[in-house]
């Protein structure tokens, strides 16, 4: 896996490359160097993946044959995955197929177009014979397959980042403006290839009035269905905060339906099904959360305040816990019922179900943001209201959840002082909750190392640890509570 850093160039047949000697950081111009390259690239039959920008090719020659799976991350930027070449030339490995699941959704992938690319590369190396860029000159002859295949010849050059500073892929950049080359009109190949067939869309999106309500609001349900998206294949290779990051994208979806259900409407069943991917999320978020919890605690401890196998039990016992939750999440979202949610989010942002208040301007969505902020303080004043101690401990749960959620409305809204005040009174109960389920896990392995006869001296000192630390959080809300509560009605 990789990231790749690129800019692409259109230019004309007749086109010369320029003088790319004195460079800053280049000392050397190294080629061209000529390679053939044979692509062939593979997508659904309603070509899925080119709606999504992401490229799926089996391609021979150069000094990178293999499968490429490409997935956009940013202008310019694309993440990289690549599978050694196979015996079978029609079958996507298994272990890219599988990571374009979220978008084929079960559909078949198959062979869609070809690309013969002949390309001659430049290279610029610094002092120490390190590559720093790339720059391939492609003469490019593009068949789509079909009743009538499409075939279409082209010219264009890409500046790669290898190593070093994105300054020295601008500079070559420029170089290379001033030469004749222009901006690509598309982000990949197979990008131009299709649009040239009039073979491919962009994913639809819905129609909204500019400076509408329904703009802001559809604007960010985009945003945020494009990031869950974005984090499935990364939380099917089990990489570091996918689970994290797509479980937050899953939460702020269903908040912002929550929220602004004015605008549009009829997504209770979609809340629902976005509650139920939050707890498949959450089993294996929760085990590395208090995994890497632990061992931070027990790096700060004295070598002599460890006593028996406390680090094996509170690290490598929960990471197998965590790889088996890992495990049913994968199985979760190879299912149909993930596929089902993700075909509604598709028509949640392609086609929502828009209210009148969708047509408003968008300053009169800030009464969600007073609503929200009063759904906080109904919260505590009904936790301060019980008696008993332990039970105003739980309701105070409800309190961090509700400005949790006035958080993530703030931040629909770009209201970002509001949003950093509820996210103060989130992060102090959050603390405090933190605290409290880390002593009843402690507890919990205590048990289980008494039963086999190991030292539990340690447990009792990360439980203390523990019960200081909430006491700290809950000691300190009741001065955060008033200073957020304060600020609020300003910004109010």
């Amino acid at each position: 896996m990789a990231i790749e850093i690129e800019d692409k160039f259109d230019v004309p047949v007749d086109y010369r490359l320029p003088d790319l000697t004195g460079l800053p950081g280049s000392t050397e111009v190294v080629g061209p160097k000529t390679h053939q390259l044979v692509a062939l690239y593979f997508d659904t039959p309603d070509l899925r993946l080119a709606a999504r920008g992401i490229t799926l090719r089996r391609r021979r020659g150069g000094t990178d044959p293999g499968w490429h799976l490409k997935l956009p991350k940013a202008k310019g930027v694309r993440q990289e995955i690549t599978h050694p070449l196979t015996r079978s030339a029609k079958i996507v490995p298994v272990e890219l197929a599988d990571l374009v699941l979220a978008y084929t959704r079960g559909a078949p992938l198959g062979p869609i177009a070809e690309l013969d690319t002949r390309r001659a590369v430049t290279t610029l190396v610094n002092g120490a014979g390190v590559r720093l860029v790339e720059i391939a000159d492609d003469r490019v002859k593009g068949t789509v397959f079909g009743g009538e295949p499409h075939v279409e010849r082209w010219r264009e050059v890409e500046a790669e980042l290898l190593q070093g500073d994105e300054k020295l892929l601008r500079k070559v950049g420029k170089r290379l403006g001033k030469a004749g080359a222009v901006p690509a009109d598309s982000a990949s190949k197979l990008a131009r290839l299709l649009g040239g067939a009039g073979a491919v869309s962009e994913h639809p999106r819905a129609e909204t009035a500019p400076g509408s309500a329904g703009e802001v609001v559809v604007d960010y349900l985009t945003s945020q269905v494009g990031a869950l998206l974005a984090q499935d294949p990364r939380v099917r290779r089990a990489e570091e905060d996918a689970v994290h990051q797509m479980r937050v994208a899953a939460r702020r979806l269903r908040s912002a339906l929550k929220s602004f259900r004015t605008v549009v409407e009829g997504t209770e069943n979609l809340q629902e099904e976005l509650k139920w991917l939050g707890t498949v999320l959450g089993e294996a978020r929760d085990l590395e959360v208090i995994r890497e919890r632990f061992a931070r605690r027990l790096d700060s401890l004295d070598d002599a305040l460890i006593v028996g196998p406390v680090r094996a039990r509170l690290s490598s016992d929960l990471l197998d816990d965590e790889h088996e939750a890992l495990d049913r999440i994968r199985d979760t979202l190879g299912g149909e019922r993930y596929f089902a949610l993700l075909d509604a989010l598709d028509d949640l942002t392609g086609t929502p179900v828009l209210t009148k208040a969708a047509g408003k301007p968008a300053d009169t969505l800030d009464v969600v943001a007073a609503k929200s902020w009063r759904r906080v303080t109904r919260a505590y004043d009904t936790a301060q209201a019980i008696e008993n101690e332990s039970e105003r401990e739980i309701a105070m749960h409800d309190v961090r959840k509700a400005a949790k959620r006035a958080r993530y409305t703030a931040e629909v809204l770009g209201m970002n002082k509001l949003a950093k005040r509820a996210e103060a009174v989130q992060e102090v109960l959050g603390t405090h909750m933190d605290g409290v389920v880390a002593q009843e896990r402690l507890a919990a392995e205590a048990a289980n190392a008494r039963l086999v006869g190991e030292d539990t001296f340690t447990y009792g000192v990360l439980t203390g640890v523990e019960r200081a630390g909430a006491a700290r959080a809950w000691e300190e809300f009741p001065r955060v509570w008033e200073e957020t509560t304060a600020a609020v009605a300003k910004l109010l």
